[in-house]
């Protein structure tokens, strides 16, 4: 029987990672937790009585996010196939578990949370893991059949839908939307019949599409991307402050600690809109900086994907990489208002213990699978 366990002697004979990957990794962590600090004191201050409440909570669930880094990049993935199907339950009861009094936490309308331990849980962040690990087993496991769909594009195609109906029944279409993307990502690279994902994306899309009309919060969302008069103290407040804040930035930025717009001008300028007080301190070049580290994480997770010889540790670093690259840009996007607000968190950045956490995991099985990569060649850049 093979030995799946993780102990000193697999890591002393595991081949080296990709060095620029983790380097950028531990830049975005450092970075990420400066601009936290510096972005949530004031809202901390007064809120809550204590200037350091999110950065604490941050460092510990980094904390804890960096020791799942180190044990997943260096684990046997082949051990981790074998957790699939139960942690697509479990992922799956969590999210059930958002619904039921007692247990299921609620913000402004959203049932996202759940209460552990005196800790605030998001199940949906876990899916985000979740999915690209059995999309990526499941398509290599039926490599062979990826023409017949019965077998190989309806079941995942299911287990997608259900995991992204739970997720909009939480009030969270933005984050429905995002798995949803991210799972025809996978679905493409896996290289299903192009009339198939042609005819998953006609169902996901219009559908997607539609929903965006079933709330009043999501249409003054849109009708305020489209004109941003239509309502400039509502549902277009955030995104306006954001572009005011990002422009007093100027090009070196005010310094760090001394940005002003955090101070209650800016809705979640810890959370979702940490860009926008990274932007107001570091400047224009401070923002193509951080654009930068996260081009390059994109590019060392799609190296190690391409790289990769084995079937699922390639759509899994893929749809690894997809995952936290998209999320980056869909963040940056609704920060400088050339998408709708959607709620999306900045990976390593944004106030969230669950994201961080989440995050570093799936970061570590990227480290993992760039150890496929030819040791001669680690960590020249392309």
């Amino acid at each position: 029987m093979k030995d799946y366990r993780f102990s000193i002697e697999r890591i002393k004979a595991a081949r080296p990672a990709d060095p620029v990957l983790i380097i950028t990794v531990i830049l975005l962590i450092g970075i990420g937790l400066v601009s936290l600090y510096s972005a949530s004191t004031a809202f901390a201050g007064r809120f809550f009585d204590d200037a350091n409440y999110f950065i604490r909570k941050q460092i510990v669930f980094g904390l804890i996010g960096l020791v799942l880094l180190f044990i997943a990049s260096y684990i046997d993935l082949e051990f981790i196939r074998k957790l699939i199907k139960p942690l697509i339950v479990f992922s799956f009861v969590l999210c059930i578990l958002t619904f039921i009094p007692g247990i299921g936490m609620s913000k402004n309308g959203a049932a996202r949370w759940i209460q552990i331990a005196g800790n605030s849980y998001q199940p949906s962040e876990l899916v985000k893991l979740a999915l690209p690990l059995y999309l990526a087993h499941i398509f290599s496991k039926k490599k062979d059949r990826l023409d017949d769909a019965s077998s190989s594009v309806i079941p995942p195609a299911i287990i997608t839908t259900a995991f992204c109906l739970l997720v909009y029944l939480q009030n969270d279409f933005s984050s429905a939307a995002f798995l949803a993307f991210n799972a025809l990502a996978l679905f493409y690279l896996a290289g299903i019949r192009m009339r198939h994902f042609l005819a998953i994306a006609a169902i996901f899309l219009p559908l997607g599409m539609l929903l965006v009309f079933t709330k009043d919060h999501r249409l003054q969302r849109v009708l305020s991307f489209m004109s941003p008069e239509y309502d400039p103290q509502g549902a277009g407040f955030q995104v306006r402050s954001s572009l005011d804040a990002l422009a007093s930035g100027g090009w070196w930025g005010k310094g760090l600690g001394r940005g002003t717009k955090k101070i209650a001008s800016v809705p979640e300028i810890h959370s979702d809109f940490i860009l926008t007080a990274f932007g107001e301190e570091s400047g224009f070049i401070g923002m193509l900086f951080c654009f930068a580290l996260f081009t390059v994480f994109t590019a060392r997770g799609f190296r190690t994907g391409s790289r990769s010889p084995d079937s699922f540790k390639r759509l899994l670093a893929l749809g690894l990489t997809i995952m936290i690259a998209s999320q980056a840009l869909l963040n940056a996007a609704v920060v400088v208002g050339a998408v709708p607000a959607t709620g999306i968190p900045l990976p390593l950045f944004s106030a969230g213990g669950s994201s961080l956490a989440t995050s570093l995991l799936m970061i570590g099985l990227l480290v993992n699978i760039s150890r496929d990569t030819d040791a001669s060649e680690v960590g020249n850049v392309r």
